[in-house]
């Protein structure tokens, strides 16, 4: 009888095993096809999402006056809307100063960080700001201004400000303390630099001690018919931009968005795969190099596709990942083609995440 119940004991493990590991199988299989699960849905309007989990309560900061914060009981909402970051325009004078781009909000010690980008759109006379407050929600924030600038400003003529464009901040703090600020958007790619232990300002202003952590080599489409040494990249679009960094299980992963994103003509879209796509490298080290499944370096323009356009959903980007109990969740815009490719169209969309060989995949 010990001797049945022992083989039926051993016969369940390996069907267990089995079943798992042909799930996983089909899983990467449908992700290297490009067929990936639609988005679990918010009904939430956004653009450039972050999201924190506070107390049980939902946080998510997105684009919109003063950089909009809503909260909800469950990643999948009712988001409300209760106010915004700054009171005002922000302090940095260049770039929309009323709207800020791509906030990422990291709490360290006892205070919320709110990095956020000024901009105008094709050009790289940008900065990166950052407003500090010691609870998540409106009301109490104060904006330091500029952390870096490029193109004009203060320091922007120290390497690698001279040839980036220093918008979509992530900062990641390693277990060790070490903070690092990642940024960048089209021209030669996505940049990171070690901040202070303030999180205000960078290490050194005069020697950054930067890293190319990842580029697209190949521009998507001739340049524009006129450029200047700040708006529109002689080359052509070099479209990578969104960097966002996680940790799993030893490695730290870099994300980013690749592709057109905003404001499409649905009669005269990018060719196929041109589109935002959500991308990833791994590496072991927070400052790279990051590597995609197939070893090729984010620098040479590799990157392992995670999540793209499938169906009615079109265009996912402005990514991020959050730790919810022991599982990752990838959240994100997106269009509904069924409802409009304006900027304003966009919806917030996430997926549950699994490791497959130490490779994330969404999940339905």
């Amino acid at each position: 009888m010990l001797v049945l119940l022992g083989l039926l004991c051993l016969f369940s493990v390996a069907l267990s095993v089995n079943l798992n590991h042909n799930l996983e199988a089909r899983l990467e299989q449908e992700a290297a096809a490009g067929h990936f699960p639609p988005p679990r849905q918010t009904n939430q309007h956004t653009h450039d999402p972050t999201i924190m989990h506070v107390h049980g309560t939902f946080y998510l900061y997105n684009v919109g006056e003063h950089i909009f914060i809503h909260t909800a009981p469950t990643m999948a909402g009712p988001w409300k809307h209760i106010g915004s970051v700054l009171d005002a325009n922000s302090v940095i004078p260049k770039g929309d100063r009323a709207v800020p781009w791509a906030p990422d909000v990291v709490y360290v010690d006892g205070t919320f960080y709110c990095f956020y980008s000024v901009s105008k759109a094709g050009c790289r006379d940008s900065a990166i700001g950052v407003a500090t407050s010691d609870h998540p929600g409106p009301g109490g924030w104060y904006d330091h201004g500029a952390v870096i600038q490029t193109g004009t400003g203060n320091g922007s003529g120290v390497y690698p400000y001279t040839v980036s464009n220093a918008i979509d901040p992530s900062v990641i703090v390693t277990p060790d303390g070490k903070p690092y600020l990642t940024f960048g958007s089209y021209w030669t790619g996505i940049y990171q630099i070690p901040l202070d232990q303030t999180l205000l300002s960078p290490m050194s202003t005069s020697d950054p001690d930067a890293k190319r952590l990842a580029w697209e080599p190949n521009a998507l489409a001739t340049p524009a018919r006129y450029t200047t040494s700040l708006c529109g990249d002689p080359t052509g679009p070099h479209a990578i931009e969104g960097a966002f960094i996680s940790y799993n299980d030893g490695f730290y992963y870099l994300w980013y968005s690749h592709g057109y994103c905003c404001n499409l003509d649905k009669d005269h879209l990018p060719p196929a795969g041109n589109e935002y796509s959500i991308r990833v490298g791994r590496s072991q080290n927070p400052r790279g190099p990051f590597f995609d499944k197939l070893g090729k370096d984010l620098t040479d323009g590799g990157g392992e596709i995670v999540y793209g356009s499938s169906g009615d959903t079109y265009a996912p980007g402005g990514q991020g990942v959050i730790r919810i109990g022991d599982a990752d969740v990838l959240y994100y815009h997106y269009q509904n083609k069924t409802v409009g490719l304006a900027f304003s169209d966009a919806f917030l969309g996430f997926n549950p995440l699994k490791y497959v060989n130490g490779w994330p995949i969404a999940l339905a």
